[in-house]
């Protein structure tokens, strides 16, 4: 009789780099800046009411710069499926992202019937309250998406410069996460930290963190720093280098 095989004793490691997304962009260079910085994927906000929102066109003459393998992410709030499904068709290659009150059914729809990957937002409350989002559960229902996107439930819809309590989050969750919300180049090492031990992936979106600094010190919401989003990647890759230190086997993805 063979003797039954021993549980490997083997270190879970991650499985992949951290990807990054610059969100809300309006310009040119500023895509171009985050091309030039390595990042996988630029956000272009199709929000009306955000004022980082860009027109279809807009988002198609944006998109149209981007080099192979750098995606175009489309973010919407509680867009009829017709509209969600017309400006998809304008621009190739794109990823939808949620970000209101769509139903897992209503983005299935909007998404082509999974023809167009997408991206859900959980909104995560503020403070100590967020120890009561039952991320498990939010990602279950939303299993059909590419991955769940974690931001911080503020008033309104978008992004709001805020970042939950990362250390209230399950300690295992067996989906790709994007960590999203308050994210700059001074916390997004430590962000990663706390978060990608807990997830099957991990990617991160910023969008006000690399924004220019106003006269009054608030950012210039959709002009981006060029700078800032340099410092960004570099953050990010820091904090990849410091788990390949600590996870034997890892290696970064080209």
């Amino acid at each position: 009789m063979n003797s039954p095989t021993a549980p490997s004793t083997a270190p879970l490691t991650p499985l992949h780099r951290t990807r990054i997304k610059i969100c809300g962009l309006t310009r040119e260079q500023d895509v171009d800046a985050a091309v030039a910085a390595g990042v996988d994927a630029i956000g272009l906000v199709l929000y009306a009411p955000s004022p980082r929102a860009v027109s279809v066109k807009r988002a198609a003459e944006l998109a149209a710069r981007l080099p192979p393998f750098v995606t175009p992410v489309l973010l919407f709030v509680n867009a009829p499926t017709p509209e969600i499904i017309a400006a998809t068709a304008c621009i190739s290659g794109a990823t939808v992202q949620f970000h209101g009150d769509e139903t897992p059914e209503q983005c299935w729809q909007a998404s082509g019937q999974g023809a167009r990957p997408f991206v859900c937002a959980a909104r995560i409350p503020l403070g100590a309250a967020g120890a009561q989002f039952d991320l498990l559960e939010y990602a279950h229902v939303y299993s059909r998406a590419q991955a769940i996107l974690l931001d911080a439930h503020v008033e309104g819809y978008g992004g709001g410069g805020k970042a939950f309590h990362w250390s209230l989050l399950p300690p295992s969750v067996a989906y790709h996460l994007v960590l999203s919300g308050g994210l700059t180049p001074a916390n997004v090492t430590d962000g990663i930290l706390q978060v990608r031990p807990r997830c099957k992936t991990l990617a991160v979106d910023v969008s006000s963190g690399v924004e220019l600094d106003g006269p009054d010190g608030q950012p210039r919401k959709g002009l981006k720093d060029a700078d800032k989003i340099y410092r960004f990647v570099a953050a990010v890759r820091a904090a990849d280098a410091q788990l390949a230190n600590t996870h034997h086997g890892f290696l970064p993805t080209p």
